[in-house]
């Protein structure tokens, strides 16, 4: 078998040499794409499941559980820097440098499960949303509300890439909008700006927030979430309301941002050759119509929440999601690693390194090999072992000396160049008379 790395324009939106129609359109603008990656991130987990661990560790757990979390992946972080500074493919993905690095097994199962952790969000998003709707009391059966969501999110996803980054731009604004004015309400709460001028300073220091005991934090839907609980311990009128409707927001949005991510990363996996090439199909508008539809499949999970054990359900979800990442983390160490091996035996220097590499990316991994001990690891394994089995004939890792270290910079110092600036007939005059 072939080992050869597929060339970076299988990851690119629109390139020129692609057969007709298999390109996407690159249609977003700079800011598009700054809120996209802002709105994705803003989900409904910092309102609703922060709840459930304020109340069984306390306002000291939440800090601490932050900063034990943010540690390993800000050393993982700063590794993934080094490899896409030397290297900046479009998007930046993993699967592309996993494939050059390593193994064309690890780009491989990369690939599937980008797709698959971006993917698992779309149902987790719709399930979070029914429960904000409970929160006004409404008789609606959820699954109205999850297909009246689920539809709008596929109609959204069909549409030209620059209506739907229209779209996410000003959602993912109000989202932001939202995160602020809830720091600015904690702020006027403490010195007293609520409607009962009671300042409270540091005289509940425990309970920032909430307390951790209130009996609210086990309701269901929003009425749980802590920052809710504060607004109405102020007493303030129809705040709690307009807040909820914000997060049902955050939540229709960040299942949009994921079904396009997601759609786009089996789109790059169908390029590559590494899944059916009916998902690379696009129609006249560079859309991935076969890549949106499969993956908006996924959304169907969310219909499982309908049962009594919903909340098991909605717990199950966020574990699989946790543990995609904690994989995929341990995976861009990997790919690290065999990096610096193969800029050390070339004799190269990264534009960019860290000083906490590479001791922070050994920290990194290790600290995740911990979180993923006993959960999730086997479906990475199946995938990653099941490629290496129809690849027989593939190395298990790259030799130093075998990976090109120049390979697609052309293609990418091509694509940094600023395009030709178009001159007026005016300019071509003054130019001539100066």
């Amino acid at each position: 078998m072939s080992e050869s790395i597929p060339p970076i324009e299988t990851i690119r939106n629109g390139t020129s040499d692609a057969e007709r129609n298999e390109d996407t359109h690159r249609g977003f603008k700079p800011r598009h794409s700054q809120m996209i990656a802002i709105g994705g991130a803003i989900g409904t987990s910092l309102f609703l499941r922060t709840s459930q661990v304020l109340r069984v560790g306390g306002p000291l757990f939440l800090l601490i559980s932050y900063r034990v979390l943010s540690i390993p992946v800000y050393c993982i972080v700063t590794g993934i820097a080094e490899v896409a500074t030397y290297l900046p493919v479009p998007g930046g993905i993993m699967a592309y440098y996993g494939h050059k690095y390593v193994s064309s097994s690890m780009g491989f199962a990369m690939g599937y499960l980008c797709w698959y952790s971006l993917g698992i969000l779309i149902p987790y998003e719709f399930f979070a949303s029914t429960l904000l709707t409970n929160y006004w009391g409404t008789v609606v059966n959820g699954a109205v509300w999850i297909t009246i969501i689920y539809v709008i999110i596929v109609i959204i996803n069909l549409f030209p890439v620059r209506v739907f980054g229209e779209c996410e731009f000003w959602s993912a604004g109000m989202k932001v909008l939202l995160i602020l004015g809830l720091i600015f309400l904690s702020i006027l709460l403490f010195f007293g700006g609520g409607p009962h001028k009671d300042a409270l300073y540091f005289g509940y220091w425990k309970d920032p927030v909430c307390a951790s005991n209130d009996p609210r934090l086990t309701a269901s839907g929003t009425a749980r979430s802590p920052f809710i609980i504060a607004i109405r311990n102020a007493g303030i009128p129809v705040l709690d309301s307009i807040v909820n409707a914000l997060i049902l927001l955050s939540a229709i949005t960040a299942a949009n941002a994921f079904l396009y991510s997601a759609s786009r990363n089996l789109y790059s996996l169908a390029k590559a050759g590494n899944a059916p090439a009916i998902f690379k199909r696009c129609d006249r508008y560079g859309l991935p119509y076969y890549a949106v539809l499969i993956t908006a499949s996924l959304g169907c999970l969310a219909y499982l929440s309908l049962s009594n054990s919903s909340l098991t359900v909605f717990n199950w979800l966020i574990n699989l999601t946790n543990t995609s990442g904690y994989i995929s983390w341990i995976c861009c160490s990997i790919i690290y690693a065999r990096y610096r091996k193969a800029i050390t035996h070339h004799k190269l220097e990264s534009p960019y390194r860290s000083r906490l590499q590479p001791w922070g990316m050994y920290f990194g991994v290790n600290w995740l090999i911990f979180f993923t001990a006993y959960i999730g690891i086997s479906a990475f394994l199946l995938i990653y072992f099941g490629h290496r089995l129809y690849q027989r004939g593939d190395r298990w890792v790259r030799d130093p000396e075998d990976i090109d270290m120049y390979q697609g910079m052309d293609e990418v110092l091509a694509a940094e160049r600023p395009p030709p600036v178009r001159v007026n007939i005016y300019r071509r005059l003054w130019a001539l008379v100066e």
